[in-house]
């Protein structure tokens, strides 16, 4: 690729390499290659902290060299196409063909066509029965590996659970199968009881008359077991003394510390509170240990905290303290998430470094339908909430709620119009000195999605005709000038509801969707979902069965084969008390 090519690109810098600490190695012949492979743009997957992570983990091992690639933008797309030019990691610029591994990381359902566009690119062929011994092994996880099925056609093995915990344990695997000359599937049959590790090809599945599964089993019992546990990283030990910084902004560019995995609230609709838990905090001194040096070897001017609820970690006001001294110190910014309102002491703390509007997420409007997604936020406490944060002098707040729980009903839904209506007029309260600037309220409400290993994993998802219909009554019913309201696309939910709760059926419609042009599925303006419905149309499913329909209590599901860490009974119960 010349000069001319990559300056004829929208954004050149997508595909360099060369950025400030990534990593270069020289290549020896018994070392593995293993490509990190995000499944959308440079600029969304250079924002991921978990690439960064493993890709200085396994960088850290002298007979591994992980390098990167990334979904190339549409311009990109149809270079490669029309010059016939493979798909490259950055490191090296070598084709990804000529890999030991590629490693997917499933964040997003919306995802897949991606993982199937950078096989095709690459000149892999797209499913794992078709690929011979010289073509590199597939693997993938993330959230989304916790349902593996969709993608079972196309993935050699699948890692579930904390990369940290087995990673290591494949790569010594591995790196013995290299210097024997081992075949591919003797690899794949030495890997199968590493915690995490699920080979789709050595399991079968059959079906009822209804289309529900009746039977899914391993066909090689000795070497494949019947159940695959997660792989579990008990204490969170490693993290990267850098970052690698990329050479164009990233959705979010600024340096980020992990304070925890896991989430001790218990939110029945969240997906990532139960297949992280339990819940494993960072020390505080380690963190701010960690961020001294990622400012230090980054440059950044601002960092960012992540968890699954940052307010909750254990000792959050003396670790904010230390990084008010650290930032003041280096003269950077602290960036929150979402805050909880009870944390508001704390957070106006790092408003003297910077002035920000304050995200809360109350979830639904009305405290009935709060209740039920043990959403633990009483309408007071939002009210008395928002009103110490006038006061404290955010004026502009973003609300999130979820459109389509479980149980909403009509009057759930225009809750969420009169309870953003509250929060304006709990403005008004403060005296006209307090009063600096016209207060703003931003109102989103997202479809909800039912995922696997929730005690919503039974529900049956809205339909995206009542959604929309839902969001229009909703957006009619905000009267004051001083709300915004914005919706995400049904028809999208929709397709992410299939997707999410799918059996491995799908991966017929997902190739049939992919080569009717579905690619950069989560991004509005190339979303096809006529394209989708033909696809299924084309594999002979049906989505509703998918997404619309609530399963019974009895029924085996897709996903009951992982031992998650969370027992299926006390989903079960969660699932009853929500609905009492």
């Amino acid at each position: 690729m010349t000069t001319n090519d990559l300056l004829s690109l929208e954004k050149p810098g997508r595909y360099t390499g060369g950025e400030v600490n990534a990593v270069k190695k020289e290549i020896t012949p018994h070392m593995i290659r293993f490509a990190f492979c995000f499944p959308d743009v440079y600029e969304i997957g250079m924002s991921h902290l978990g690439l960064q992570i493993l890709y200085f983990f396994m960088n850290r091992r002298e007979d591994t060299f992980c390098e990167r690639a990334f979904m190339p933008w549409i311009d990109m797309v149809d270079f490669l196409r029309r010059e016939n030019e493979p798909l490259f990691a950055l490191e090296t610029g070598d084709a990804l063909s000529n890999f030991d591994f590629l490693g997917f990381t499933l964040q997003y359902e919306m995802s897949y066509t991606n993982v199937l566009a950078m096989l095709d690119l690459a000149g892999i062929p797209l499913r794992s029965a078709k690929r011979g011994e010289d073509d590199p092994i597939i693997c993938a996880g993330g959230p989304c590996a916790t349902n593996p099925e969709p993608m079972a056609d196309f993935v050699d093995f699948f890692y579930i659970g904390d990369g940290e915990a087995s990673l290591d344990e494949i790569l010594d695997i591995y790196t013995s199968h290299k210097k024997s000359g081992g075949t591919k599937l003797e690899f794949l049959q030495q890997i199968c009881n590493v915690a995490g590790v699920y080979v789709p090809a050595f399991y079968e599945v059959s079906y009822n008359p209804d289309g529900t599964i009746k039977m899914f089993w391993s066909k090689a019992r000795e070497t494949a077991p019947a159940q695959v546990r997660r792989a579990f990283l008990p204490e969170l030990i490693f993290f990267p003394e850098t970052l690698i910084v990329p050479l164009v902004e990233a959705t979010h560019a600024r340096a980020v510390v992990e304070l925890a995995r896991g989430c001790k609230r218990g939110c029945r609709f969240c997906q990532a509170g139960f297949i992280y838990r339990p819940l494993r905090e960072r020390g505080v001194g380690e963190l701010l240990g960690q961020a001294e040096k990622i400012l230090d070897n980054t440059g950044y001017d601002e960092i960012s905290l992540l968890s699954l609820s940052a307010c909750d970690y254990s000792d959050f006001g003396k670790l904010v303290d230390g990084l008010l001294d650290i930032c003041k110190k280096k003269r950077v910014n602290i960036s929150l998430p979402s805050t909880r309102l009870d944390a508001l002491d704390v957070v106006q703390k790092v408003k003297t470094i910077r002035s920000s509007s304050l995200t809360v997420a109350p979830e639904a409007g009305s405290q009935r339908l709060r209740d039920a997604i043990f959403k633990n936020l009483t309408e007071e406490e939002i009210l008395s909430g928002c009103f110490r944060a006038y006061k404290a002098g955010f004026d502009k707040l973003k609300l999130y709620f979820m459109s389509g729980l479980p149980g909403e009903t009509p009057d759930d839904s225009l809750a969420v119009a009169e309870l953003s209506d509250k929060i304006v007029e709990k403005y008004y309260e403060l005296s006209y000195e307090e009063r600096k600037r016209p207060v703003s309220v931003s109102v989103s409400t997202s479809c909800f999605v039912p995922k696997p290993f929730t005690p919503f994993q039974w529900a049956a998802q809205v339909t995206p005709d009542d959604f929309a219909a839902t969001q229009r009554e909703v957006k009619a019913s905000v009267r004051k000038k001083q709300i915004s309201y914005r919706f995400h696309d049904s028809k999208t939910a929709h397709i992410e509801g299939v997707l999410a709760r799918g059996d491995r059926r799908l991966s017929a419609a997902i190739e049939a969707a992919y080569h009717g042009g579905a690619i950069f599925d989560g991004w509005t303006e190339h979303f096809k979902y006529d394209v989708w419905l033909a696809a299924f149309e084309t594999a002979g499913v049906a989505p509703e069965f998918y997404a619309n329909r609530e399963r019974g209590a009895d029924e085996l599901l897709p996903w009951d084969f992982i031992d998650i860490g969370v027992s299926k009974e006390l989903l079960r119960r969660e699932w009853e008390k929500a609905n009492v």
